[in-house]
C-alpha cells in the first residue's frame, strides 16, 4: 500500500508543477500542431495515399512533441537540489519512476487528445469507425514513449546537454513500438479492424510495453543512485 500511496504522491506532485506553469504542455502543444501543419502543406489531404499514411505522420509527431514534456520530468527536479532530496527520502526507486511516468503519460495523453481533431481536419480522416481499437493503440503506444522517455530523463538528467541526448537515446529504442503504434494505427484509420493480419503488431506493442516497463523499474535505482 505505501509503494502505491507513494506512486500517487509524486505523480500528484509533478501534474500540480506542470499545471503550474503549463511550459512543457504548452511547448508540446504547440509543436504538435506545428509538424502536423507543415506536413499538410508538404501532403495532399485528398489524396489516399496521403490517408494511408496520415497514422505514421501522427506518430511522429506525437514522438517528436513528447520529448519537450519528457524532458522536464527530472530536470523540474535539479533547482534547490530537489532531486537528491527525493532519491534521500525514504520513496523507492521504482515508485519515484513509476509516479513520475504516470504524470508524463496524463501529459502526452491530453496533448494527443487536443491534437487529435485538428489532425482529423487537416487531413481529412475519419477516425471514429474503429475508435475503440484506436483507443488502445493510443493508450498503448502513449505509455510506450513514456516509459522509454521517462528513463532517458533520468538518464540524462544530469548532462548539459539533456535536450539534444534525450531524443537521440529514446527514438532508437522505441523504433518497434512506432513502428507497431504506426501499422496498427493506419489500418485502422483506414477502416480496416484488427484481426489475423495485423494482430502481431499489437501484441508486439503490448510485450513491448511490458517488458521495458518491468525492465525500468529494476534499473531505475540503479540509473539514480549509480
Amino acid at each position: 500500500m505505501r509503494f502505491f500511496r507513494d506512486v500517487w504522491v509524486i505523480a500528484l506532485k509533478d501534474l500540480r508543477a506542470e499545471f503550474r506553469t503549463k511550459e512543457a504542455v504548452n511547448a508540446s502543444l504547440a509543436f504538435a500542431l506545428v509538424i502536423l501543419l507543415i506536413f499538410s502543406f508538404a501532403f495532399d489531404a485528398q489524396e489516399d495515399t496521403t490517408r494511408e499514411i496520415s497514422g505514421g505522420l501522427l506518430w511522429i509527431a506525437f514522438a517528436f512533441a513528447g520529448t519537450l514534456i519528457l524532458n522536464r520530468s527530472f530536470a523540474r527536479e535539479i533547482p534547490n537540489d530537489c532531486l537528491d532530496a527525493l532519491i534521500a527520502s525514504p520513496v523507492s526507486g521504482a515508485a519515484l519512476f513509476l509516479g513520475k511516468a504516470i504524470a508524463n503519460y496524463v501529459l502526452l495523453l491530453g496533448m494527443e487528445l487536443v491534437s487529435l481533431p485538428v489532425f482529423s481536419v487537416f487531413y481529412n480522416v475519419r477516425w471514429m469507425g474503429q475508435y475503440g481499437w484506436l483507443a488502445l493503440v493510443f493508450l498503448l503506444g502513449t505509455w510506450a514513449i513514456t516509459v522509454i522517455g521517462t528513463m532517458t530523463s533520468a538518464l540524462t538528467v544530469n548532462i548539459r546537454l539533456r535536450e539534444v541526448m534525450l531524443p537521440m537515446l529514446t527514438y532508437p529504442i522505441l523504433v518497434p513500438a512506432l513502428l507497431g503504434a504506426m501499422q496498427l494505427s493506419m489500418q485502422l484509420m483506414a477502416g480496416n479492424p484488427i484481426g489475423p493480419e495485423n494482430e502481431s503488431w499489437l501484441k508486439m506493442l503490448i510485450g513491448f510495453d511490458v517488458i521495458y516497463t518491468a525492465v525500468s523499474l529494476v534499473l531505475v535505482e540503479t540509473v539514480l543512485v549509480g
